[in-house]
Order: C-alpha cells, then sequence, then structure tokens
C-alpha cells in the first residue's frame, strides 16, 4: 500500500495503559497473584490510532498533551521511535500524565483504573497550532474526556478542517454526565466518519435499537456512521443506506484492548488510499481483529503485510 505525502492528524487522549493478564480475582489485603504477562503501552484514542497509522505506512503527527514524568517520556519517546510526529505532544507539568491499569480477564474484557492527568490539560491553543494545508484527515479521538478543548475548541477545529477540505473523523467516549451532549452534539455536523462502539451509541443516543441509534446520529448531521460491534463485526450507515453489515474476522481473543483505535486506524488508512467505504471498514475490521490477538494496544498489528495476511487467510464471523 503506497501513500501521498498528506498526512494525518490525530486529536486527544494520550495513555499509559500498565496491562496484566490474566487477572481472575483481586487477592484480599495484600495478596499475590501470578500473571502470565504485564506489559506498558502507548494507548488513547489519539495515541493509539497514531501508532497504528504509523505501522500501516501513513505519515501521522499527534496532538494533546503528557506530563513531565516517566510516564509522559515513554508516551513521547515511544511514537516517536514509531514515526509518529510528537511535535504537538505537549508537556504540562502541572499534571501526571494520563494512565490506566488493566486488569485482562480470560475473556478478554477487562475493567479499567484511570487518571484523568494530562488529557484534562488540553487547550484551545493546541488545536490553533494545527496547519491545515498538508492534513488529508483529521482524527478527533475521545470527546468527552477532553474538558479543555470539549465543546466550542472542538467545533472551531473540526469546522476548520472542513473549510479546508480535510476529511473528519471523530470517536468519543460518553461518561453518562451531564456535560456530553454538549461536547459531542455540536461536532456532528462537522463529522465525515463517526466511530462509536455500539454499546457507546446507544447509550449516548438513548437508544434501544441499532435502527433508532441510526436515526439519531444521521439526524444530528453525521455524514457517515460506522458503529463498531466487537465480534460481530461493523454497521455502516448513511442517508443513502442504512445499517449495511461487515463481518470481523475470528481470532483467538487475548484482549480486546485497543480495537476500537485500531478499526479507527485501519478505516482512515483506507481513506488516505482512496478506497471507498466498504474497502475502508474491511481493513478496519482486519486491523481491530489482529490488537485483539495480543495484550494492549499495540498487539497483533505490526505492519500492513498482517493487514494483507489476514485479509487473505483469515476467518470470518457472522455480522
Amino acid at each position: 500500500m503506497s501513500h501521498p505525502a498528506r498526512r494525518v492528524v490525530t486529536v486527544g487522549l494520550h495513555v499509559a495503559d500498565v496491562l496484566g493478564r490474566y487477572v481472575d480475582a483481586i487477592p484480599p489485603g495484600q495478596g499475590l497473584a501470578l500473571l502470565d504477562e504485564i506489559r506498558l503501552t502507548v494507548a488513547g484514542t489519539a495515541a493509539a490510532t497514531a501508532v497504528d497509522l504509523a505501522r500501516l505506512g501513513v505519515p501521522v503527527a499527534t496532538v494533546g498533551a503528557v506530563g513531565a514524568d516517566a510516564l509522559g517520556v515513554f508516551l513521547r519517546s515511544t511514537m516517536a521511535d514509531e514515526g509518529v510526529d510528537v511535535t504537538g505532544l505537549a508537556v504540562r507539568r502541572e499534571r501526571p500524565t494520563s494512565a490506566t491499569m488493566l486488569p485482562i480477564r480470560r475473556d478478554g474484557s477487562r475493567p479499567a483504573l484511570h487518571v484523568i492527568g494530562s488529557n484534562a490539560a488540553i487547550a484551545p491553543e493546541d488545536l490553533a497550532s494545527i496547519d491545515m494545508s498538508d492534513v488529508a484527515v483529521l482524527h478527533l479521538g475521545g470527546t468527552c474526556l477532553l474538558p479543555g478543548i470539549d465543546g466550542a475548541p472542538s467545533v472551531d477545529l473540526l469546522r476548520r478542517a472542513r473549510d479546508a477540505g480535510v476529511v473528519t473523523t471523530m470517536d468519543f467516549i460518553p461518561t453518562g454526565g451531564a456535560g456530553d451532549r454538549d461536547a459531542v452534539l455540536p461536532c456532528l455536523p462537522f463529522v465525515d466518519y463517526l466511530f462509536p462502539s455500539e454499546e457507546d451509541a446507544l447509550s449516548f443516543a438513548g437508544a434501544a435499537t441499532l435502527d433508532e441509534a441510526i436515526t439519531f446520529y444521521l439526524g444530528a448531521g453525521v455524514g457517515t456512521l460506522v458503529i463498531t460491534r466487537g465480534a460481530a463485526g461493523v454497521s455502516i450507515s448513511t442517508r443513502e443506506s442504512r445499517d449495511v453489515r461487515r463481518a470481523a474476522y475470528s481470532v483467538d481473543v487475548v484482549d480486546t484492548t485497543g480495537c476500537g483505535d485500531a478499526f479507527s486506524a485501519g478505516f482512515i488508512e483506507g481513506l488516505v488510499s482512496g478506497a471507498d467505504v466498504a474497502e475502508a471498514a474491511e481493513r478496519g475490521l482486519a486491523c481491530g481483529s489482529l490488537v485483539a490477538t495480543g495484550l494492549g494496544s499495540d498487539a497483533g498489528l505490526h505492519s500492513a503485510a498482517d493487514v494483507a495476511r489476514l485479509r487473505a487467510e483469515g476467518v470470518r464471523g457472522a455480522v
């Protein structure tokens, strides 16, 4: 896969994940549990997506904030080593780097213990510095968890991108709080492709069915709605074509952390390559399925060759 010189910019959450598998139960008191593996990885809807894009060969820069601590150094250096331009990744000395502890269950699911930290310190001036002149796709990841830029600053960013002819993509993480709608809804008319998970899509829309959710998001102004459905694949909807299903790949699931971010990366890589929506979704599904085969957001997906191999050899599940 070859790509034009124009780049992708990811904006939003940058998180250091500490993952351990497998955790069947938390020992009481000061008890000890022996695990198979513990890893520290780059995660977050902006950071993990950027790393995956770099591995797919797409020129990518990222914008956000980390703390002036060891985890911040880890995120910046690891992303740079992967080929991500981290010039826009600010250091906020007043806050710790955002981090999550993830005890992974045997079915691949996991609870999350999270520190918001530096992600709360991303500021409108960080967005103002983005030069749209060479950007093909702008990806905003983590809305609802970005208090410094949720709402008007994000709307201004997406509007500026749209005015510059940049394709806009977005993923959000609803908290259930009163501010979620003020953060998300004003953005949607400026979003070309929205990537919510099925759970988030339904809960935010207050919908009982996918059909109700699709009506809600298209009515709110989204151009193309791509709902990720885990092992069930994706549902793709536009005003001309609703709820077109694509199956995921059947893989041995180790951990589902970062699968949605990998899907976003694969889909965006397709857009940058000039693929249509169906082909972009296929690339996204392959990327998400690969990441599920290992521990952490950076597992399973190492290059475009991995995607090609799974697509050629993989077994598809049901939609």
